[in-house]
């Protein structure tokens, strides 16, 4: 057996990696049944809220229908606690005036409704996107089954998150650049609404001269600007950015928690690392991945290669990113699946493959439990076998796909 049970991995073969699935769909499904079976009143054995994180949008959406200030602190933590008042603190709100406007039609319905019909609508735009990039991967394998079976969905259904809605945008959006470059860029540009993760997006669009989807972008995200300043009032800028400077303080300080987060400054920080030192690292990390995506990208044209490569490097590219975000990994996943079914595996993929995709379900509990961080090790394996995969397309396959050779 020795190291080729890891490097090769010849012994997962389609069969027996669709019975795993199957597995951990019947666990996931499992375990969303039993949480939401054995909470009261909404409330979880453990004292959490269902959909934790999903009150801060809710509780802002009723604050804009009363014309409060969403960014004012203890006026929010006023609003949140007449709903449910929680030991362990409260949730914030940090995001941008962008996402605003997809919050104030939450608070014309109760808590439980607004969960809801939030899961459902975003999980319906994730499903869209990942349903084209799934197709052409060709795996026969089901796409109700791999959703279900991803642990990164459970994960943003208990916490009510934004992943859905953001890794959604950010999948099609990155197909539709060759075909439908202004609906491509619009998409892209809805997707500001949490801006940590399009910070690669402008240096790739910019070197592959796709310029109707920056102009379609930038005039999306002005657009999403000018709604929300004439909706909520011009003072909501300097308003979140008095918040976001409460934000930086609040992740340097560890109030989010560094073994939710899945960056490489917080695993620097979970370690016992100085601020500074995490910083440091993580500055060194982002500039690595966008000279490797430079490299890739220069002289050559926008392909589904390159939307992999961008898509699997966006989470190592910011320190804020939590591992409810890791749903944005099923695009680069896809992609990386159908190169290797069409010209065969390579060494360590079929592991870096597994790793990525299961690495969600394990990635809290060891942080939080042993203080080991494992996923910026995953996402670099990742990163790595894509970036191997694009530098070396074949030629037929840049014709067929409209490639990143030029």
């Amino acid at each position: 057996m020795g190291a080729d049970f890891l490097r090769r991995m010849d012994w997962l073969d389609a069969a027996r990696a669709r019975g795993y699935l199957r597995l951990l769909a019947v666990l996931n499904v499992m375990m969303l049944a039993a949480l939401v079976l054995t909470s009261h009143g909404g409330i979880d054995r453990n004292g959490f809220l269902l959909g934790s994180d999903f009150v801060s949008f809710w509780t802002v959406g009723h604050m804009l229908h009363l014309g409060a200030d969403p960014y004012d602190g203890a006026a929010h933590i006023a609003a949140q606690r007449t709903f449910f008042a929680s030991d362990t603190g409260y949730t914030a709100f940090f995001y941008p005036p962008l996402f605003l406007p997809f919050c104030r039609p939450l608070g014309l319905l109760g808590y439980f409704p607004a969960l809801a019909c939030w899961l459902i609508a975003t999980g319906a735009v994730y499903i869209a996107a990942l349903k084209v990039w799934w197709r052409e991967a060709g795996t026969g394998t089901p796409l109700w089954l791999l959703f279900l079976a991803f642990p990164a969905v459970p994960i943003v259904i208990t916490h009510g998150q934004t992943s859905f809605l953001v890794a959604g945008l950010l999948g099609l959006g990155a197909w539709l650049v060759p075909s439908r470059p202004v609906l491509a860029g619009v998409l892209m540009g809805l997707a500001t609404i949490k801006p940590q993760f399009g910070l690669l997006l402008p240096l790739v669009l910019l070197l592959t001269r796709e310029w109707k989807v920056i102009a379609a972008a930038a005039l999306t995200a002005l657009a999403l600007a000018a709604c929300s300043a004439l909706a909520f009032g011009h003072e909501v800028w300097p308003d979140w950015l008095a918040a976001s400077a409460r934000a930086e303080d609040a992740m340097a300080g560890g109030a989010v928690g560094y073994a939710k987060m899945v960056s490489p400054f917080a695993a620097l920080k979970l370690l016992g690392g100085r601020t500074a030192l995490g910083y440091g690292v993580q500055a060194l990390v982002t500039l690595g991945i966008a000279g490797l995506l430079t490299w890739s990208a220069w002289g050559r044209r926008w392909s589904p290669g390159l939307a992999a490569l961008t898509l699997a490097g966006a989470p190592l590219a910011t320190p804020f990113v939590l591992d409810y975000d890791m749903v944005l990994l099923a695009f680069p996943l896809s992609w990386l699946m159908r190169q290797a079914l069409l010209h065969g595996f390579r060494d360590w993929e079929k592991l870096a493959i597994v790793l990525t995709f299961a690495a969600p379900a394990f990635a809290r509990p060891l942080a939080m439990n042993v203080g080991l961080p494992i996923m910026p090790l995953v996402l670099a394996g990742l990163f790595a076998a894509i970036w191997r995969r694009t530098t070396a397309v074949s030629d037929h396959d840049c014709l067929r796909h409209r490639s990143i050779c030029s």
